[in-house]
């Protein structure tokens, strides 16, 4: 029997006050009526009633180096217009990522490359896509039923040590910035490379990098600490005056990766009034992934190689495309009769012990589609988004929290920055 609605309206259910929703299964302190209908709730409802935003996907990657358009079809991607339609997507910060080895000495290019061609898709498709620069534009752009985009740059080398670059990024529409990417730049330390000793570390943030925070606070830009050592975590949070996001990291206690955060930090994100933003990435999620991954590296870089040789000997910089058509290949071919997928349970692991060490005001969805190759079993794009909140329901998570870890939490912390910015 298809879930009714038992005399109550959805958005009455929604505006109940937090200590009823938490004590939703005590028939005492609620009418028989409000019982039942959380009971009988449909996920899928649930869903399509919820403002859904996702903090990071690197699909700018494709309208540079492939042409693409955001209204085209999927191909081989996991997000576009179509698909963050069928998964009730309102917004999407795209990721202004510049492969730090391929653009080396040309990073500024690239960054505006990238910001040039994901602001020509908002040109080219008016009555589709809206740029948003605030937590008011995602609103809108939700209720007059067009896509927002907003854009984070991922990776501090982007900026070249020139507070003026962030400020002129910052006026292009750039509204959070990763400290780092996998490599440590010239004022902050990466989780990526603390193990190589050819590279000039900082002990976390230089004088330098604490100046980078004090101006994003000033501008209004977020500072994501996803992708940075743990010493450049805790200086991050010494020198901030503004919550701070994760924007695409998950629990390092379940999946024992740098990448993601410890309780510790989980705990030290809520007080900070932040907010940690779950990755999809199975070597993020799922440590048996992880491990049976990581053992295959040796008998995939011959064939990364192989891949960018074209490129190379043209004198272009490799697509990370290339990459990512490697690594769908290998596992089609070589792994997967005898490799599951990451199972959907351990993405919903993360959420779940996130929102539970540093509370359901301090979760969220950061995706990294279109940043890796293999998606987790049950998730093949942005229309499965759905899938989580079923999940999440199954597991007890009423409307009220869904509400807030599908998109609330951070359109909170994207305007507390803001306000914080104001302040100046």
């Amino acid at each position: 029997m298809a879930r009714r609605h038992v005399g109550l309206p959805y958005k009455e259910l929604l505006q109940m006050p937090s200590s009823n929703i938490n004590n939703i299964g005590t028939r005492s302190l609620l009418p028989t009526r409000y019982f039942l209908y959380f009971l009988m709730t449909d996920p899928a409802e649930l869903h399509t009633a919820s403002l859904v935003i996702d903090t990071h996907a690197d699909t700018p990657q494709r309208f540079v180096d492939e042409g693409w358009n955001f209204t085209d079809p999927l191909g081989t991607g996991m997000l576009n217009l179509a698909s963050a339609q069928a998964g009730n997507l309102a917004a999407e910060f795209l990721a202004i990522w510049v492969e730090p080895e391929a653009w080396r000495g040309r990073f500024v290019y690239r960054t505006l490359q990238l910001i040039d061609a994901t602001l020509e898709q908002v040109r080219k498709h008016p009555g589709q896509l809206r740029l948003g620069l605030t937590p008011a534009d995602i609103v809108q752009a939700h209720k007059d039923k067009i896509f927002c985009i907003l854009m984070g740059i991922e990776g501090g080398h982007s900026i070249e040590a020139d507070l003026g670059l962030l400020r002129l990024y910052h006026q292009l529409g750039i509204r959070y910035m990763t400290l780092t990417w996998t490599n440590t730049n010239e004022w902050a330390d990466s989780s990526g490379d603390l193990d190589d000793p050819t590279i000039t570390h900082h002990d976390g943030l230089t004088v330098f990098g604490r100046s980078v925070i004090r101006e994003m606070n000033r501008l209004g830009m977020m500072v994501d600490v996803s992708h940075v050592s743990d010493k450049t975590f805790w200086d991050v949070l010494q020198t901030t005056h503004a919550p701070i996001i994760a924007s695409h990291s998950s629990a390092r206690s379940l999946t024992d990766t740098p990448r993601n955060l410890t309780d510790e930090q989980l705990r030290a994100v809520a007080t900070n009034n932040g907010v940690v933003m779950v990755n999809f990435y199975p070597s993020f999620i799922d440590e048996n992934w992880r491990t049976a991954w990581n053992a295959t590296k040796a008998d995939r870089e011959p064939l990364y190689k192989a891949a960018a040789a074209p490129y190379i000997d043209r004198g272009e910089p490799v697509p990370y495309g290339s990459a990512l058509a490697v690594d769908r290949k290998f596992y089609a071919e070589r792994l997967a009769a005898h490799m599951p997928l990451a199972p959907l349970s351990a993405l919903i692991d993360h959420f779940d012990h996130i929102a539970k060490v540093a509370g359901i005001d301090h979760v969220g969805i950061g995706s990294d589609f279109d940043g890796f190759a293999i998606l987790p079993a049950g998730i093949s794009s942005a229309a499965d988004l759905p899938k989580i909140t079923a999940a999440l329901v199954e597991r007890g998570y009423t409307p009220e929290q869904l509400k807030k870890l599908l998109g609330g939490n951070l359109l909170r912390v994207f305007a507390d920055v803001q306000a914080e910015a104001a302040k100046e």
